[in-house]
């Protein structure tokens, strides 16, 4: 090989190399993270969360997906304003707190960055006490140690709500903890508290293994107190007998929708993926938990209280949701 030969050659190679080079952050640029926000793991957005991150890893290209524990709405809405995430579960009152900046409920300022990007399936005020307490109604509770769930979480907003709503403030309990689920039931089976208060699905797994380990009551929330909380967001239902384990008839209660929310630093074309990444693996989101069986495309608007992500708004235009 000749001397011209040579350092043409490796001429070349250095120009391939430069190339490969800075190719690298473009490639790397392609890459794309979307952080589920969810809540505690004996609650229902982390199972959730869990399954809408593993469909979104498989279905988006080039989008890596995790689901991150948290104590739910008030956080979740809170990181997503601050950019620390992409997509989050949130209760539609703590929602609509978080766009307006009620300070009462932790948010300082509006978090105007918020969009919608999803109804989900209604969460219900499941109030659960020991048998042997001998609380059998709202007016029970006075002088009763209760768990309310984490300060400022969507679950503890409820609890001040059904609280006014009733005539009832913490200072009439004995104790109040402001405790994740697990924790709440793990302190009733150990006879450190009398009741826990938890707004989540259906069926959450927290209030099933309580009612395995030792006999409950399940204490009813009356129409006419739901319709003295005075938000649109709270409505009447009732809790199906035999939800839980020795539950043998209908309770009254409240049920609060449930949103999926994003920010508007996620791409047009991301929220778009990821709107029709949801709704084209339902069945996934079932099998994680039957509360997401609640779950219907032409149900997806409606309630939000923020704008609609332009991504997400074009899927449903798309399939007809909106006109």
């Amino acid at each position: 090989m000749t001397l011209t030969h040579r350092v043409l050659r490796r001429s070349f190679a250095a120009i391939i190399a430069s190339a490969a080079i800075f190719s690298l952050p473009a490639v790397q640029a392609q890459q794309q993270f979307v952080n589920v926000l969810t809540g505690g793991q004996a609650g229902v957005y982390y199972p959730l969360g869990v399954a809408l991150s593993q469909v979104y890893a498989k279905a988006i290209p080039n989008v890596r997906s995790t689901a991150q524990v948290t104590k739910a709405s008030a956080e979740n809405l809170n990181l997503l304003q601050a950019g620390r995430g992409e997509l989050a579960f949130t209760l539609a009152d703590a929602l609509s707190d978080a766009w307006n900046g009620v300070e009462d409920a932790g948010f300082k300022t509006k978090l105007d960055k918020l969009r919608g990007l999803s109804a989900t399936y209604n969460n219900y005020i499941q109030i659960v006490a020991n048998v042997d307490s001998g609380i059998r109604t709202l007016a029970d509770l006075k002088g009763k140690r209760l768990s309310v769930g984490a300060a400022r979480s969507g679950t503890e907003l409820n609890a001040r709500a059904i609280f006014r709503a009733a005539g009832l403030t913490y200072n009439d309990l004995a104790r109040v903890e402001y405790l994740p689920f697990a924790e709440s039931v793990e302190l009733i089976k150990n006879r450190q508290l009398d009741a826990t208060l938890q707004s989540a699905g259906l069926g959450v797994a927290s209030i099933r293994d309580l009612s395995t380990a030792i006999k409950i009551v399940v204490i009813p929330i009356p129409a006419d107190v739901v319709a003295k909380v005075g938000d649109p967001a709270y409505q009447p239902t009732v809790i199906p007998a035999n939800t839980y384990t020795g539950q043998t008839t209908d309770i009254p209660t409240a049920a609060i929708p449930n949103f999926l929310v994003t920010h508007t630093g996620v791409s047009d074309e991301l929220a778009y993926q990821m709107t029709k990444a949801l709704y084209d693996n339902l069945d996934t989101m079932h099998a994680a938990h039957n509360a997401a069986k609640a779950m219907q495309r032409p149900n997806a608007t409606k309630g939000m209280p923020v704008p609609l992500h332009p991504g997400a708004e074009r899927y449903y235009r798309e399939v007809g949701v909106l006109k």
